[in-house]
């Protein structure tokens, strides 16, 4: 799919607001709201705009301890593989899910209140799944985070493609 500078503009507004109103958006990337409006629409049925969400706050919820968690496989077969996937699919601090390259597997990105639920949380991931290795680094602060994707990266199309 390509996209041009309108494309880019309207994306990059919802991104960081998906509250934003489609008159103010068509008015920031300059068409009218008809256009406009089919434009978000042909985005959300490509899949380009996955979802519209509320962004929490973890520490006001309590969820104040982030960890990052590299797992190595003991094997690398579908059969494992599938087993790991469901086991973290029922582990609910688990937010994020990477596969890598290097020394790891999987890079996960847990989420627990304190020390004590991350301990219950490698408990019920090292009994549901035989690993290699489960290593945790534990964030301290959180220096900057962002859901918004690098769009000014993304090279645009020439000219509108309405």
């Amino acid at each position: 799919m390509t996209f041009d500078r309108i494309d880019l503009g309207i994306l990059d507004i919802l991104q960081r607001d998906a509250t934003v109103p489609v008159a103010r958006i068509a008015d920031r990337v300059g068409l009218s709201q008809t256009p406009c409006w089919k434009r978000i629409q042909k985005h959300e049925e490509a899949g380009v705009i996955r979802a519209r969400v509320a962004l929490l706050d973890a520490d006001a919820l309590g969820l104040s301890l982030t960890a990052f968690v590299t797992v190595e496989a003991p094997e690398h077969t579908a059969e494992w593989r599938a087993g790991f996937l469901a086991a973290i699919d029922a582990l609910p601090p688990v937010r994020d899910v990477y596969r890598v390259a290097g020394d790891h597997d999987f890079l996960l990105r847990v989420v627990v209140p304190d020390l004590a639920a991350y301990d219950r949380f490698h408990a019920a991931l090292t009994g549901a799944v035989r690993l290699r290795s489960v290593k945790a680094t534990f964030a301290l602060e959180r220096v900057r985070a962002s859901t918004a994707l690098p769009l000014s990266v993304v090279n645009p199309a020439p000219g509108p493609t309405a």
